[in-house]
């Protein structure tokens, strides 16, 4: 608690240090800027501290500097971020963040890092829902990682720590999806995704290889492996807000099957279910958000990265990412989303909001092996700072059997 009592000092001290500039138009070209922009533009620079922490990686240590470009109608409408941060594991590494806000529904984003020791990752994040009268909406996702933090414990819900490994998880593919609503609420969506998956040796000295204590056999897909799936869903969603929602439901049901002879290593199915809801108080000062998920795969030699997974920062905020690994997953968060104040620093407005939260799952073989004993039980609280409409930055810290997990990072976890 201490440090995080710390880095909200810092991070308040920081905005303090923040600066307002009015910047000519034709110096911030497309995409930085666009027609919804006045001339000049509104930058507000905000330098901040990097100080983070999780399961997997370790401590991080660094600085950025956000430059928040405002609109004609003074909202934040794109968001660029160069960082270079430092870790015992990776080294330092360099990054360039971009977020832009065109429109209501258009965004897309990219990431630039590289580290001086195996860590790299470019990607880029495209959604639109202008076309067909606001009907139809497309998303992508174009990625190329490596991530040499990546642990493995074993399957099933009693992995043990002492089985810990670590391997550098290398990766490229894309994710698409094309959805229409059919009616008010309601969206069908067709999606195709491919991934080609290289383990290697990881970053991570301290602990041994993943093939050092597991084989092929025991691990399908230890070895690397190629993935091409087709989804359908089905989503009924009443949010009041895609990225910041204070109200509303969202449930989605969704078949995904992989398949040898499109190119994928083994055959198999994913079918998933997934339940939320947002109940405000007093204007939205109080938001309670609860989840329900479930996740099954089925099929045989499936990839153990294309199984079932629970751990990190959006399921159980306990453990590290890919903590727990099976053929099934349920999963459920509950957290209070409480804003403490409203603060405006040079025309920023910032809701600071804290939220305590408790997320409870387990893995499984299949539903119906579920035990009391499976489950994992993970309190916890969270610390945000909310630059509507578009942009959260949080701190969550939580509590599971391997002790405590602090993760810093943007957006809400769910």
């Amino acid at each position: 608690m201490q440090r995080i009592v710390l880095l909200l000092f810092i991070l308040g001290t920081s905005l303090l240090a923040a600066c307002t500039t009015m910047v000519p138009r034709e110096k911030l070209p497309y995409p930085i800027t666009d027609a919804s922009f006045g001339d000049p533009v509104k930058v507000v620079t905000i330098p901040l501290p990097v100080i983070a922490t999780s399961p997997n990686e370790g401590a991080i240590l660094g600085g950025l500097t956000a430059f928040l470009l405002h609109n004609a109608r003074d909202e934040v409408s794109t968001l660029i971020a160069p960082q270079v941060n430092y870790n015992a594991n990776f080294g330092t590494t360099f990054s360039l963040y971009g977020a832009f806000f065109p429109l209501p529904n258009r965004n897309w984003e990219f990431n630039l890092s590289k580290s001086t020791k195996v860590n790299e990752d470019y990607e880029v994040r495209l959604r639109d829902k202008t076309f067909l009268d606001g009907k139809l909406e497309t998303n992508a996702f174009i990625y190329n990682f490596t991530d040499g933090s990546a642990r493995f414990f074993g399957f099933q819900s009693d992995s043990r720590k002492e089985d810990e490994t670590n391997y550098a998880d290398k990766e490229y593919g894309f994710t698409l999806g094309v959805g229409y609503d059919i009616i008010d609420h309601l969206q069908l969506v067709v999606g195709e995704r491919f991934r080609q998956v290289s383990i290697r040796r990881g970053a991570v000295s301290k602990l041994p290889s993943i093939r050092d204590r597991f084989t092929e056999n025991q691990v399908p897909g230890i070895n690397g492996f190629t993935a091409h799936a087709q989804k359908l869903s089905l989503i009924y969603n009443t949010l009041d807000s895609r990225d910041m929602p204070t109200r509303g439901l969202y449930a989605k049901a969704a078949i995904e099957g992989s398949a040898e002879f499109l190119g994928s290593d083994a055959s198999y199915r994913h079918y998933e279910a997934e339940l939320k809801g947002y109940f405000p108080l007093k204007e939205a000062r109080y938001i309670t958000v609860a989840r329900v998920a479930y996740n099954q795969t089925l099929g045989s030699d499936v990839p153990f990265l294309e199984r079932s997974i629970l751990g990190g920062e959006s399921t159980l905020r306990g453990y590290g990412r890919n903590r727990f690994i099976d053929s099934s997953y349920f999963l459920c968060n509950l957290e209070e989303r409480i804003r403490l104040f409203r603060w405006s620093v040079f025309d920023v407005n910032t809701d600071w909001e804290v939220a305590p939260f408790i997320d409870l799952g387990a893995v499984m073989e299949s539903l119906d092996k579920t035990r009391s004993k499976n489950f994992e039980f993970n309190p916890g609280i969270g610390f945000r700072a909310v630059v509507r409409p578009n942009i959260v930055g949080r701190v969550d810290i939580g509590v599971g059997s391997d002790g405590p997990a602090v993760f810093v990072g943007l957006g809400y976890p769910f």
